[in-house]
């Protein structure tokens, strides 16, 4: 069995699908490029696709990642524009790679957030953001199915700066008026702390409101580094434990066969 690890995102108006229209969505896709699947056992057998910290309805994303295991071996690159190709623009599959390690989800431990404030100053961004981070600790309430739960949204924020907007990727909001631009590096902690959270945390601290709801893309997720501060790509070991992979038996009879001479 195979196993081809998939990094795929969700845009301009794709950000509003749902986690489960996505399962939806991949499964055909899968059946429209004739992937061949492995599948759970049982009465009712379905694909064997592992999904990794999804984003939330209405967030957009750059870096979502799954797994999926199959009954024969495919070329990666191959697997993933057969794939592309098999959905709609804005679910688009960007990159894979064979699983040669263990620990996916292991490596998911924060994201990069962009999170755009139309009709938000800078300047009045700014400020809340130096009242956030001067703050021991911003509490802030969220609705679960259990009741109304009160957690600290501040120790899970490795990096928050306001900036103005650089162009919109996503090509989804005007870019006339005034606009603010929150760049956000978050822990994945428990209980999670989401975008809408820390914006929750900069109206408490600061009265920040802004008129519109925020547009918000994951721009990435992987590991944190504490000492750089930096999030690493977490498809990289398969990568290099790829390019370590000593070359196999027929790889290496291929190699060293002699040329054909002519007939």
């Amino acid at each position: 069995m195979q196993r081809i690890r998939l990094r795929y995102t969700k845009r301009g108006r794709l950000r509003f699908t749902s986690h489960r229209d996505f399962q939806r969505a991949f499964e055909r896709a899968l059946r429209r490029a004739e992937v061949p699947m492995a599948y759970s056992a049982g009465f009712t057998p379905h694909p064997k696709v592992s999904y990794a910290n999804a984003a939330p309805t209405g967030t957009g994303s750059e870096a979502e990642f799954l797994e999926i295991a199959l009954t024969e071996r495919l070329d990666p690159e191959t697997l993933r524009v057969l794939l592309d190709e098999s959905l709609p623009a804005g679910l688009d599959i960007t990159d894979a790679v064979e699983a040669r390690t263990s620990g996916l989800a292991d490596r998911l431990t924060a994201s990069v957030w962009e999170l755009r404030l139309d009709g938000v100053p800078v300047e009045d961004a700014a400020k809340a953001v130096e009242a956030f981070l001067a703050a021991e600790t911003v509490e802030v309430q969220r609705k679960t199915k259990n009741g109304i739960r009160t957690f600290d949204t501040r120790a899970a924020v490795a990096e928050l700066v306001a900036d103005r907007p650089q162009g919109d990727p996503q090509g989804d909001r005007p870019a006339e008026g005034a606009c603010a631009i929150l760049r956000l590096v978050v822990r994945h902690v428990t209980p999670a702390v989401r975008p809408d959270d820390v914006l929750s945390g900069l109206r408490a601290v600061a009265d920040l409101a802004p008129p519109v709801p925020a547009a918000v893309t994951r721009l990435a997720q992987g590991l944190f580094d504490e000492e750089s501060g930096t999030v690493t790509d977490p498809l990289a070991p398969d990568r290099e434990a790829v390019t370590a992979a000593p070359p196999t038996a027929a790889a290496t009879a291929r190699a060293t066969a002699p040329e054909a001479g002519p007939a």
